[in-house]
């Protein structure tokens, strides 16, 4: 499975942004896909997932109310919304993908499959 992330930028506080990630390989083995995002100095920290059949969510407490992940199956797109951006969520946002394990599942090392980051850059 191969993640390709966009659509990253630069935004006011208060801005909107929608970043994609475009799928290709053997995605019917895919349970999850979800965003996680890293800040220089900082560990990477999951912002969602999204179960790839069903398509419940989930999201870290940050991201609540603010973000909104979906997806395309038809497509193999994976998308995050995200509104009402504030410094602190600047960051490079990376498309992870895995095949099992838990729902919400928060640690990167349990997502097998990750794409290159996107960088989003939110200023006062």
């Amino acid at each position: 499975v191969q993640l390709q992330a966009s659509g990253g930028g630069s935004v006011k506080t208060g801005g909107s942004l929608r970043l994609s990630c475009a799928a290709s390989g053997f995605m019917d083995g895919i349970y999850v896909m979800g965003w996680f995002r890293q800040t220089p100095g900082k560990e990477r920290e999951l912002v969602g997932g999204i179960t790839r059949r069903s398509g419940n969510t989930y999201y870290a407490n940050f991201a609540k109310g603010r973000f909104t992940i979906s997806r395309d199956n038809a497509k193999n797109m994976l998308y995050l919304q995200m509104n009402d951006l504030k410094p602190e969520d600047t960051a490079v946002y990376y498309c992870v993908a895995r095949a099992g394990g838990s729902f919400d599942a928060t640690r990167e090392s349990e997502y097998a499959f990750w794409g290159q980051g996107t960088q989003v850059t939110v200023s006062s």
